[in-house]
């Protein structure tokens, strides 16, 4: 099957129910413990058609999740493009007016523009300043395995390791224009502890998607011990996960015309033994993998001209 006509497995809930929230912003709830400890806080639909997250976090509520101490915000982010998620038409709900996880930069938040995502990125910074550990739900284009994504700072390594889920962590950006939340500057200044991972759960649409996306917060929570061990029990589904491996990006690929074409179906992680082996074209050109034993990361069968369309990189996992 093409990674292009994946079919939805998946069911978007309703999350009408969310809005009101607890904090005076729509869509976001904080639970309080009543006990001493950090603020975290779990992400849901930063794309509109990214489901899997908003079925994860609705798992939570609906079965009465409760901090063991400190504090536990849940949030559905781009609500607005999530609210338009049709499953005959599946990837036009990304986002309203632009994509929110691109628009962390200080000088733009600050600044007057002004379109959906600032307005609601601008709701949301207040909190997000208070976060000390943030988990930030995606999914994927292709029927890749799932991925831990980070900048590659040693705080981020050492509780993406702690976590232990899933079982691929990439570190490094390598892509084209903006910050995502997860390089917002609270979480990406080595001066603080504060951290932010984003996942990417797999397919957008495809049935396993979600209960990673589910098992991910979960053993998220586990590892800022902010879960009870029954709940965890009762509700994680991989009980034994593959031991991790840590990628380091090496490059980033952007467009440069509208004709790019990967050579096969690849979904992600295809291991690529000798530099120069010819992956893609673009246009005319070739693009070949830079370095012996090269990994592509998250290929995307649907990038036009300017858009990044895959990363490089290589196994740097610790002996």
């Amino acid at each position: 099957m093409s990674v292009q006509d994946h079919p939805v497995e998946l069911t978007a809930p309703d999350i009408a129910a969310y809005k009101a929230g607890n904090t005076g912003i729509d869509y976001v709830t904080t639970l309080d413990s009543g006990k001493p400890g950090p603020h975290v806080m779990i992400n849901a639909v930063t794309h509109g058609n990214e489901i899997c997250g908003a079925i994860a976090l609705d798992h939570l509520f609906r079965h009465g999740i409760e901090p063991t101490r400190g504090k536990l915000s849940l949030a559905f982010v781009n609500h607005m493009a999530f609210s338009r998620f049709d499953p005959n038409y599946p990837r036009y709900s990304r986002l309203v007016d632009e994509d929110i996880n691109r628009v962390w930069v200080e000088e733009r938040l600050d600044g007057d523009e002004d379109n959906n995502e600032l307005r609601r990125a601008r709701e949301l910074r207040p909190i997000y300043d208070t976060v000390d550990h943030l988990l930030d739900i995606h999914s994927m284009g292709t029927l890749s395995p799932a991925l831990m994504l980070c900048n590659g700072l040693d705080k981020e390594v050492a509780i993406a390791r702690q976590i232990g889920y899933p079982a691929h962590i990439v570190c490094g950006s390598g892509h084209v224009r903006g910050k995502r939340l997860i390089e917002y500057t609270p979480f990406n200044d080595t001066s603080n502890p504060k951290t932010a991972l984003l996942v990417e759960c797999g397919q957008h649409w495809a049935k396993p998607t979600a209960t990673i996306a589910l098992d991910t917060a979960l053993y998220f929570l586990r590892a800022v011990d902010f879960i009870d061990p029954d709940f965890f029990a009762a509700h994680v589904t991989d009980t034994d996960p593959t031991p991790q491996r840590v990628l380091e990006v090496t490059a980033g690929v952007v467009t440069e015309t509208d004709s790019f074409r990967f050579v096969e179906d690849y979904k992600g992680l295809e291991q690529f033994p000798k530099a120069g082996t010819v992956i893609a074209t673009d246009g005319d050109a070739p693009v070949k993998t830079p370095h012996d034993e090269c990994i592509l990361v998250m290929p995307n069968p649907h990038a036009r001209k300017g858009m990044r369309v895959l990363r490089f990189a290589r196994d740097v996992t610790p002996l």
